[in-house]
Protein backbone atom coordinates (compact mmCIF):
# COMPACT_ATOMS: atom_id res chain seq x y z
CA UNK A 1 0.00 0.00 0.00
CA UNK A 2 1.19 3.67 -0.51
CA UNK A 3 0.73 6.45 1.84
CA UNK A 4 0.24 9.41 -0.05
CA UNK A 5 0.28 12.95 2.21
CA UNK A 6 0.53 16.36 1.36
CA UNK A 7 0.93 19.66 3.42
CA UNK A 8 -0.43 22.86 2.41
CA UNK A 9 -0.05 26.24 3.86
CA UNK A 10 -2.85 28.87 2.78
CA UNK A 11 -1.50 31.93 1.78
CA UNK A 12 -2.16 35.00 3.95
CA UNK A 13 -5.90 35.73 3.83
CA UNK A 14 -6.75 32.93 1.58
CA UNK A 15 -9.83 31.34 2.67
CA UNK A 16 -9.17 27.45 3.87
CA UNK A 17 -12.45 26.65 3.39
CA UNK A 18 -12.19 27.85 -0.28
CA UNK A 19 -8.99 26.03 -0.17
CA UNK A 20 -10.29 22.62 1.33
CA UNK A 21 -13.44 22.46 -0.95
CA UNK A 22 -10.61 23.04 -3.95
CA UNK A 23 -8.50 20.06 -2.37
CA UNK A 24 -11.58 18.01 -1.80
CA UNK A 25 -11.94 17.89 -5.80
CA UNK A 26 -9.10 15.00 -5.61
CA UNK A 27 -11.45 12.90 -3.52
CA UNK A 28 -13.87 12.31 -6.48
CA UNK A 29 -10.72 10.60 -8.21
CA UNK A 30 -11.73 6.93 -8.57
CA UNK A 31 -8.19 5.15 -7.77
CA UNK A 32 -7.70 6.28 -3.92
CA UNK A 33 -9.12 3.74 -1.05
CA UNK A 34 -9.29 6.35 1.17
CA UNK A 35 -8.84 10.18 0.69
CA UNK A 36 -9.38 12.73 3.26
CA UNK A 37 -8.13 16.42 3.22
CA UNK A 38 -7.81 17.43 6.94
CA UNK A 39 -6.66 20.59 8.98
CA UNK A 40 -4.00 20.63 11.04
CA UNK A 41 -4.54 21.21 14.56
CA UNK A 42 -1.58 23.07 15.10
CA UNK A 43 -0.91 21.82 18.65
CA UNK A 44 2.76 20.81 17.99
CA UNK A 45 4.90 24.27 18.66
CA UNK A 46 7.42 23.52 16.60
CA UNK A 47 5.59 23.44 13.56
CA UNK A 48 2.30 25.16 13.39
CA UNK A 49 2.54 26.62 9.42
CA UNK A 50 1.34 23.61 8.28
CA UNK A 51 -2.92 24.15 7.69
CA UNK A 52 -3.93 21.07 5.40
CA UNK A 53 -3.03 17.84 4.62
CA UNK A 54 -4.44 15.64 2.19
CA UNK A 55 -4.21 11.82 3.58
CA UNK A 56 -4.36 9.12 0.73
CA UNK A 57 -3.65 5.12 0.32
CA UNK A 58 -3.45 3.51 -2.77
CA UNK A 59 -3.54 -0.14 -3.21
CA UNK A 60 -0.49 0.52 -5.46
CA UNK A 61 2.19 2.22 -7.29
CA UNK A 62 -0.24 1.65 -10.49
CA UNK A 63 -3.01 3.02 -8.74
CA UNK A 64 -1.33 6.08 -7.67
CA UNK A 65 -0.02 7.23 -11.09
CA UNK A 66 -3.44 6.51 -12.78
CA UNK A 67 -4.62 9.03 -9.49
CA UNK A 68 -1.81 11.95 -10.69
CA UNK A 69 -2.62 11.05 -14.51
CA UNK A 70 -6.39 11.78 -13.90
CA UNK A 71 -7.78 15.08 -15.62
CA UNK A 72 -9.24 16.29 -12.04
CA UNK A 73 -5.82 16.33 -10.62
CA UNK A 74 -4.39 18.62 -13.13
CA UNK A 75 -7.34 21.03 -13.07
CA UNK A 76 -7.41 21.00 -9.08
CA UNK A 77 -3.03 21.81 -9.13
CA UNK A 78 -4.03 24.47 -11.52
CA UNK A 79 -6.94 25.61 -8.90
CA UNK A 80 -5.35 25.17 -5.52
CA UNK A 81 -1.84 26.36 -6.98
CA UNK A 82 -2.11 30.07 -6.36
CA UNK A 83 -4.12 29.76 -3.22
CA UNK A 84 -0.81 28.31 -1.22
CA UNK A 85 2.40 29.66 0.12
CA UNK A 86 4.14 25.72 0.19
CA UNK A 87 3.10 22.40 -0.62
CA UNK A 88 5.09 19.38 0.58
CA UNK A 89 4.76 15.69 -0.51
CA UNK A 90 5.51 12.37 0.33
CA UNK A 91 4.77 8.86 -0.82
CA UNK A 92 5.31 6.14 1.35
CA UNK A 93 5.25 2.48 0.91
CA UNK A 94 3.62 0.63 4.38
CA UNK A 95 2.78 -2.94 4.82
CA UNK A 96 1.08 -1.75 7.68
CA UNK A 97 -3.34 -2.00 6.60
Amino acid sequence: MIRHIVFFTAKEGQSLDEMRAGLEQLGTIPHSDVFEVLENTKVDPFCDRIDLVVYAEFADEAALAAYKAHPTYDKTTRQVRPMREMRFSADVVSKVR
